[in-house]
């Protein structure tokens, strides 16, 4: 059925998300989260249709891919663009490598920005299990209780995103056609090691970017990478993505906070 499908109603999901938008409007605007991805392409669309007052915030942590920063500035002109205090590189000396278990970039780069609003994010229920549990409209979040969330296309398919896109014309990253299926932070943790050998071959400028930043984390020898002869080896098993290696209580390995 796709986005024609009718709810009880008699509406379908675009006359859902725009209503949401307008019932959720708050006096001062929206604080729209855009990253420059398909699904947030989808909700400014919608905001600009559902004549909703917003304002667009692009937050640039230094890492992500250049095809999709040129996107954003060559199609959205009066995007907000936020950087954070402190760059993704000084923060790995801070803190050391991002984890999948400890993934302080995310906070660094994105979840800090929108306090004291009212957040509009295109998250659906389909992008993960984690996601899936997130209700439409969300008072706080659990770092930040200041804000709020709204995801008017929560219950959207990535078939309806793209039905929605095309049927409305709007441009998309280039980097989609290239077949990839997600945009986000290069050689972010989360990905596999398929994809991040992948992500090396494709942006070998910031890749470098990222073994030296670790090498120079391994220099200061702190508790946390003592365990590896080199950086290399640091580094490798870093991108291996198979997390902490498997010591006794006494040689736990401890990550700067």
């Amino acid at each position: 059925m796709g986005l024609a499908q009718l709810n009880f109603d008699g509406k379908n999901k675009v006359e859902v998300a725009i209503m949401r938008l307008k019932e959720f409007e708050p006096p001062e605007g929206y604080y729209l989260a855009f990253s420059g991805g398909k699904d947030s392409v989808v909700i400014y669309d919608l905001a600009v249709k559902a004549g909703v007052k917003f304002d667009a915030h692009y937050s640039q942590g230094g890492i992500d891919p250049p095809e999709l920063v040129r996107f954003i500035r060559r199609n959205y002109l009066n995007i907000v663009i936020d950087r954070p205090k402190m760059s993704i590189w000084n923060g790995i000396m801070a803190h050391g490598m991002p984890l999948r278990q400890f993934r302080w970039c995310c906070e660094l780069i994105k979840e800090k920005s929108g306090s004291g609003r009212r957040v509009l994010t295109g998250i659906r229920w389909q992008e993960s299990a984690n996601r899936a549990k997130r209700p439409m409209f969300q008072f706080c979040s659990k770092n930040d209780k200041t804000k709020s969330f709204l995801s008017p296309i929560i219950d959207w398919t990535t078939n309806d995103v793209w039905e929605y896109i095309h049927e409305n014309n709007l441009s998309y990253c280039s980097l989609y056609d290239e077949g990839f299926k997600r945009l986000g932070c290069v050689l972010c943790p989360m990905l596999t090691p398929k994809k991040t050998q992948i992500e090396i071959k494709r942006w070998p400028e910031l890749a470098e970017a990222w073994r030296r930043t670790c090498y120079r984390y391994w220099e200061k020898q702190t508790e946390g990478v003592q365990r590896w002869d080199n950086p290399e080896a640091f580094w490798q098993w870093w991108l291996s993505r198979k997390g902490e290696p498997k010591v006794n209580d006494a040689q736990c390995i401890m990550f700067d906070n």
